[in-house]
């Protein structure tokens, strides 16, 4: 049997590329080669994006009305194919299949939001702002937008991007990861079938080069970018530098503060879900908690009970996680747990020697703990992204907050409390972009906005919501005035007041 070849989809089809560069993508639970996905060239990107910019021409002008239907129809179509989707990302993320469903249903949200285009769409308008003169203002797409996608949320990660971007008028290239590629690509189908022309949504794959050149293209307007912190600056120093519009929602060390007055067996169930679910590989996972307070007499039972969580691959649906994405990301995780230990950090649960019965080639480790972890320890100064949780203790609320607030990074925040008191504090103080209270992982629903802050976003306007509308369109504010027929002209106004 010959290895599936990823296509790329160009103009409506599926396209093979022409390149000598094929890398593979494997079953993280297995090893096994699932399939190849392209190196493209620069002349099939580049093709891809002159193809964008032709359909723009008249996607653009498509009614709102037939815009919202189209995305109406996605919504359908991608609540349909959940269980096929979940599998394609099963398959080469690894992820639980009950996770990988999860993530399906809130890249779902997203095209639900989308079709609410039409009042999206509304702008404003004051009448008689001075003699006779009305403003009112326009959003107008920007033309061709680019989408350069992580890993561990290979369709919800697109669903924060080309929905909105074509429902606003723009049309899209995509480059999803080359390490799991499929569901992206299944993703972008379904679009077609819902009724997206030709043109109008494009996939390519490849690696920086591919990126690269996204970010330099002259007729693409705009970057958003989801991923690494290393990654994301790049990518935002070079589209800023070619004049793009650019997003990067980038790494992350989230913490959660564990008040004395939460319900315990709450907060330690969420503490667990958030920090080891997906492997600990989530943007928003609660890598660090600060026990507060007497708290800290829950770490043994905390460390019991990730010990005794079920590893397995994604297909057992008992199991609460699976395998990290490849070989190299174990070994690095691997690698600074090693590190924790050489520097001191106190190895509560050892997840380094992980087997699965009849997956002992996957890549899996299981749930790691450390308490007695210091801000200078690169476990705690880098971002894991596996399912390593670092306790931290504090004798107060007060203290806690500097800790978290000392923290470079910003992408989100929790707290476990009853108070209110604490709660408003926590809600006030806290310095980071999505808060939650009592709970774990607030990314928030789609029609408010993704809003990582510091060291964890570049850009102004982030995915979803009200700030994704801002930055898939232009802004035109038009000032009118009309003259009776037989109105006279008038003097000459040299000065820069309305009469």
């Amino acid at each position: 049997m010959s290895m599936r070849r990823i296509p790329m989809l160009i103009n409506g089809e599926h396209v093979q590329s022409t390149t000598d560069r094929w890398v593979d993508v494997l079953n993280p639970a297995n090893q096994e080669v699932v399939a190849q996905v392209p190196m493209a060239t620069i002349e099939e990107v580049d093709g891809a994006i002159e193809n964008a910019h032709a359909a723009f021409q008249s996607w653009k002008k498509v009614s709102l009305g037939n815009r919202m239907r189209i995305m109406l129809k996605l919504q359908h179509l991608i609540r349909e194919n959940t269980t096929k989707l979940a599998e394609l990302i099963t398959l080469e993320h690894g992820k639980t299949l009950p996770d990988a469903e999860g993530e399906v249903a809130r890249g779902l949200e997203v095209v639900e939001h989308a079709c609410s285009i039409t009042s999206l769409s509304l702008g404003e308008m004051a009448n008689n702002v001075a003699g006779n003169i009305d403003v009112h203002t326009l959003k107008k797409p920007l033309g061709v937008g680019a989408g350069i996608t992580a890993f561990n949320f290979p369709v919800m990660l697109p669903c924060f991007m080309f929905p909105l971007a074509l429902a606003t008028g723009n049309t899209f290239v995509l480059k999803p990861s080359e390490q799991d590629p499929s569901s992206s690509l299944f993703l972008a189908e379904l679009a077609l079938e819902a009724g997206i022309p030709a043109g109008v949504l494009n996939v390519v794959h490849g690696g920086p080069e591919v990126a690269d050149r996204l970010c330099s293209h002259p007729l693409i307007k705009a970057v958003s970018f989801i991923g690494s912190s290393h990654v994301g600056k790049h990518i935002y120093e070079r589209a800023s530098h070619y004049d793009k519009r650019a997003q990067c929602m980038m790494g992350a060390k989230n913490h959660c503060i564990i008040m004395p007055d939460c319900d315990k067996e709450q907060a330690i169930n969420n503490i667990l879900g958030a920090a080891y679910g997906a492997a600990g590989q989530r943007c928003m996972a609660n890598s660090v908690v600060i026990l507060v307070g007497k708290t800290q007499e829950w770490l043994d039972e905390i460390a019991k009970r990730s010990h005794d969580m079920k590893i397995g691959p994604g297909t057992d649906r008992s199991a609460d996680l699976g395998p990290v994405i490849t070989p190299a990301a174990k070994n690095r995780i691997t690698s600074l747990i090693n590190s924790g230990v050489e520097q001191g950090a106190n190895l509560m649960v050892d997840g380094r020697d992980c087997v699965v019965k009849g997956y002992e080639q996957g890549n899996f480790v299981g749930p790691t703990m450390f308490s007695g972890v210091k801000a200078d320890m690169d476990i705690y100064t880098q971002e894991i992204f596996g399912p390593v949780l670092l306790v931290l203790s504090a004798d107060t609320f007060e203290e806690a907050i500097d800790i978290l607030n000392a923290n470079p990074n910003g992408n989100g925040a929790s707290i476990f409390t009853n108070s209110g008191y604490f709660a408003q504090r926590f809600e006030n103080e806290a310095d980071a972009g999505q808060l939650g209270i009592n709970i774990p992982i607030p990314v928030p629903v789609a029609y408010f906005s993704f809003t990582g802050s510091r060291a964890s976003k570049l850009g102004d306007l982030g995915p979803n919501g009200k700030q994704a509308i801002a930055f898939w369109t232009q802004t035109k504010t038009v000032s009118t005035r009309w003259f009776a027929p037989d109105e006279e002209a008038g003097e000459v106004n040299t000065t820069i007041t309305m009469k």
